[in-house]
């Protein structure tokens, strides 16, 4: 959430940090946010007047006048009126300060200053490539789909039945190279210094808001409306949430997650796209790396986070590249963002398989994370940042491809042959 003081200070700087990410306008929040002010200036003189009146009230009586006196009659007929006023004003100024926090809850956050400045996807910028020898030269390569059905390890057709569209069962070694993958990879952040979690992956909404999901992508997911539970869209929701309205110890910091947990959307918003495979499902298994760190070491912290799931892909021999998004790409929630995108033959491209977002105070503000350095009198926001360490479907896809031999079969990733007991699917 964007500090409140912050519009106030310098509401014209923030809309043109804003207007680099999309058309946002600030001229009904500034509004509503004097309105309440004006509100709340006036109710606070009242009720320093009504006070005024109260020990006025009690000196007189100790002073020996009647209670019952003309002059204090009028004192209390004051004091009932301005009870009577307050009754109305308070009702008032609680409904535009929950309008004004439910407007500036669809603000995303504003861009951080290294960020590159464009309008869409086609301006971000690719900042290296790694692993170009890897990428296979056939001529004859398949998408991954039409693999894992011819090898029996991918079944679509029968998840139709099950559920519906975008949901896969995975059979036989499709099964374990998908748990290998997990395994592996949170064996390699825990060594890196993650502390593994398993949060709940059922959740609440204050959760969602907390993280930025809710309200603006409610549509977005699975909700069980009798309980006001969700199904977690990823584990940033729940690992983050472990620290709601929490006061850390500045030397609790860093605290660095990793979490492994099933993660479902609706992909309301992406119609027609990538309708077969595994790279847009809507139940999938992740493993997510999340950090709370001090605001003085984030960038540092960002650019750690980045490598961390870059390594993944290194070890697995996956090649890829980074892009720096633009503002006009950025997630909700994101001040800055990197996305890695693993190389698909089929598709002959890179696809994102991790986005390493750095979220500066926005989350922490929502959900009231906050830290207290020793010998300090008051206390700071943490700063949060998340990323796939990796979407783990995608992984499999890009193993799949990439691995994929001419009679048909894959040969398994060197790092996942202890997971797996075999080198050929």
């Amino acid at each position: 959430m964007i500090d409140l003081k912050l519009l106030r200070k310098d509401p014209q700087g923030v809309q043109a940090r804003l207007r680099t990410r999309g058309d946002f306008d600030l001229g009904s929040i500034l509004a509503l946010d004097q309105q309440q002010r004006h509100l709340e200036e006036a109710r606070s003189q009242l009720q320093a007047r009504s006070n005024q009146i109260g020990k006025a009230i009690g000196d007189k009586i100790k002073a020996g006048i009647a209670p019952q006196s003309p002059e204090i009659e009028t004192l209390r007929a004051e004091g009932t009126q301005i009870k009577t006023t307050l009754s109305e004003l308070e009702p008032q100024e609680r409904e535009l300060k929950a309008q004004l926090e439910t407007l500036i809850l669809t603000l995303p956050n504003l861009p951080s200053d290294s960020t590159p400045v464009g309008k869409n996807e086609a301006e971000n910028v690719e900042v290296r490539r790694w692993g170009e020898e890897y990428i296979p030269q056939r001529a004859d390569l398949k998408p991954h789909w039409d693999i894992g059905e011819a090898l029996g390890i991918l079944d679509f057709k029968r998840s139709v039945n099950v559920a519906q569209s975008r949901f896969v069962t995975l059979v036989g070694a499709g099964a374990a190279l998908e748990r290998a993958l997990i395994q592996f990879m949170l064996n390699r952040h825990i060594q890196a210094g993650y502390v593994e979690v398993m949060p709940p992956i059922l959740i609440n909404s204050d959760s969602l808001q907390a993280t930025g999901q809710l309200p603006k992508f409610a549509e977005e997911s699975f909700k069980c409306d009798a309980d006001d539970l969700w199904l977690a869209p990823t584990a940033e929701v729940p690992v983050t949430n472990l620290y709601r309205d929490q006061v850390l110890s500045a030397e609790e910091l860093p605290i660095h997650h990793c979490a492994y947990t099933p993660c479902f959307r609706r992909e309301a918003g992406s119609y027609g796209r990538d309708t077969r495979g595994l790279i847009r499902l809507h139940q999938f298994n992740k493993v997510e790396l999340v950090k709370l760190v001090h605001p003085d070491t984030s960038a540092q912290a960002h650019e750690a986070l980045v490598q961390d799931a870059a390594t993944i892909l290194e070890a697995l021999k996956l090649p890829y590249r980074v892009l720096e998004l633009c503002t006009g790409d950025l997630g909700f929630g994101a001040a800055k963002c990197y996305d890695l995108e693993v190389w698909l033959p089929s598709a002959g491209c890179y696809r994102e398989i991790s986005s390493c977002s750095n979220f500066g105070d926005f989350q922490a503000r929502r959900g009231n994370i906050r830290f207290k350095e020793a010998g300090q009198k008051g206390t700071q926001l943490v700063h949060t940042l998340n990323g796939s360490g990796l979407a783990i479907g995608r992984t499999m896809a890009a193993v799949l491809e990439n691995y994929q031999q001419p009679n048909g079969q894959v040969r398994v990733p060197e790092v996942l042959l202890p997971y797996l007991g075999r080198e050929i699917l």
